[in-house]
């Protein structure tokens, strides 16, 4: 057994990047760049008005009050728009390209149309209200780098560089073998004395979701060693991760760390922490193999701290990065340590995080309103209400 920042310095030492792939840009939203986003054109492409209004030449200035003849029109889209004459003006939009020989663009609410002739009679500003080629970016200019992840601000970037498709980092695929014998579907658990609806499988494949990874294989099994054994070997074909969802402790029906033929290379095999202590690492060939306890809090308490860096690394994302732990107050009393470091279930409020009131491995109805696991040491003290804390979202 291993303390916990020995554990999760081995899951980051075990989740290097996945390989890369090319895929639509519009299909990359939360996907990790493997290659840098270079910008395939300058932005913008040409000087640009930032108004609407009339492109001039400074030079004319003497016969703006007479009135200058408007000899054109520059709308945005327009590949070459007209030149400007000397003693002219051209009509121009915002975004639309400035006409050569032109200066500066003149907003319209600070001319006055007659006609063909537009009069200016306010007094010269600094502002030339265009946006120079290039301003932006250049063709070439790297625009992101590898590893960033594309969430909307970025995606704008690289659609500016006029990219149809990216070079991002494959995403994880799962696969979710979940063990034993009391276990049914919801909504037929109460068709068999003694059965319990199997909440885990469903709540660890939306997890595994929310953290990058593609489910690819699910199935819920009873504690038959050969059955597992078959259903094991079957899953590790074409997944990434292997999770095994229950028979991680020592009992007569626990089989879930043999069934794999040849003995898969333990990473370890037990954590000092609460909840979460049979939590076991392993991998097998190309597959990293996750056994989490089969108690709904346990396992997913686990998932947080263990299998959300997994996922994260090997989706290009930082791994240690997943593990943010924050000070916050906490607003309850809390208890003394045990034996092994704990993390304990509470709600984060607009004056700090409250403890919730069952802390027991087995409970569901709690996790519907814990978003926050507070670490606590081993061995300490009792703390009084308003301590300053060490807390992981959740």
């Amino acid at each position: 057994m291993i303390s916990f920042d020995a554990a999760f310095a081995q899951i980051c030492a075990h989740a290097p990047p996945l390989e890369s792939e090319c895929i639509p840009l519009a299909a990359s939203a939360g996907r990790v760049l493997a290659r840098p986003v270079v910008a395939r054109t300058a932005a913008p492409r040409h000087d640009v008005s930032t108004m609407d209004g009339y492109a001039v030449r400074d030079g004319d200035w003497g016969s703006f009050a007479a009135g200058l003849p408007v000899t054109g029109e520059s709308f945005p889209g327009t590949a070459h728009p007209p030149d400007l004459p000397a003693g002219a003006a051209i009509r121009i939009f915002t975004g639309a390209p400035v006409p050569s020989g032109a200066d500066r663009v003149i907003p319209q609410e600070k001319m006055e149309r007659e006609g063909a002739l537009a009069r200016f009679s306010h007094a010269r500003g600094a502002d030339r209200h265009i946006r120079t080629a290039g301003s932006d970016f250049r063709a070439g200019d790297v625009l992101l780098p590898a590893g960033r992840v594309l969430d909307w601000r970025a995606l704008t970037a690289a659609a500016a560089a006029d990219l149809a498709e990216v070079e991002v980092h494959r995403r994880p695929r799962i696969a979710i073998l979940t063990t034993g014998d009391e276990l049914a579907a919801p909504g037929t658990a109460h068709l068999r004395a003694g059965a319990i609806p199997d909440s885990l499988s469903l709540a660890l494949a939306a997890f595994a979701r929310d953290h990058g990874a593609d489910l690819v294989w699910a199935q819920c099994l009873r504690d038959d060693r050969t059955l597992l054994a078959a259903a094991a070997a079957e899953a590790r074909e074409g997944a990434d991760v292997l999770l095994v969802i229950g028979g991680a402790s020592v009992g007569d029906k626990d089989h879930s760390r043999h069934i794999f033929g040849q003995a898969p290379d333990f990473v370890f095999s037990g954590v000092a922490m609460k909840p979460g202590k049979p939590v076991w690492f392993a991998h097998h060939g190309s597959c990293r193999i996750m056994g989490l306890p089969g108690n709904p809090s346990s396992a997913l308490v686990t998932a947080r701290l263990f299998l959300a860096p997994l996922l994260a690394g090997l989706a290009g994302r930082n791994a240690g990065e997943s593990l943010r732990f924050i000070r916050g107050i906490c607003l309850t009393p809390l208890p003394a340590g045990g034996e092994r470091e704990t993390f304990l279930r509470a709600a984060i409020g607009e004056a700090g995080l409250s403890l919730l009131p069952s802390q027991d491995s087995g409970s569901q109805l709690m996790l519907a309103v814990a978003d926050a696991l507070i670490r606590r040491a081993a061995g300490g003290p009792p703390a009084p209400a308003g301590s300053e804390i060490s807390y992981v979202a959740f």
